[in-house]
């Protein structure tokens, strides 16, 4: 009984051993994948950013000023936007996304949108429009994009704008 027990230590030891080792590789390729993941973002952001300071013209109005990645802090709120533009009286806010889901439109129109004004009280009564810029969209997130009023913006060469039907 006692050698029996010591074989089946000895497999658990090295059972654990594999488990160690197993999970260290999913923790490389998860780095791996996430690093992926994150220079997608950075290439679309850096696409857009440059083709807007280039052409700073969106829903038919031209802009003064793009910040990228303006960080804003009030109280408990705090907010990182990829793209602004401004110009005397509208703000563009854009969140650029290698590819756009539906909580995106959620996200940009409730959350980013809705700080906007506490976090930004200098713009407060200039006409905020809403922008999501991508490299992929599938047509119903486009279509859901359009009627909740958010312009989107695809690449094609140069920027291209995709301008909700103003009613």
């Amino acid at each position: 009984m006692v050698t029996s027990q010591k074989k089946i230590d000895a497999r658990l030891a090295k059972t654990d051993a594999k488990l160690a080792e197993t999970s260290a590789k999913i923790d490389r390729v998860s780095e791996m994948v996430g690093g992926i993941s994150n220079n997608q973002g950075k290439i679309a952001e850096e696409f857009f950013y440059n083709s807007l300071q280039n052409e700073p013209i969106l829903a038919g109005k031209r802009f003064d000023l793009i910040d990228n990645n303006p960080l804003r802090t009030h109280e408990k709120i705090r907010e990182e936007y990829d793209l602004i533009l401004y110009n005397g009286d509208s703000v563009f806010i854009i969140e650029v996304k290698y590819r756009v889901h539906l909580k995106d439109i959620e996200t940009l129109i409730h959350r980013k949108g809705g700080n906007f004004p506490l976090l930004f009280p200098q713009y407060r009564d200039f006409q905020q429009h809403l922008g999501l810029a991508t490299f992929s969209i599938e047509d119903d997130v486009l279509q859901e994009a359009l009627s909740q009023g958010v312009t989107i913006l695809q690449r094609y060469g140069d920027v291209i704008e995709t301008t909700p039907v103003v009613a």
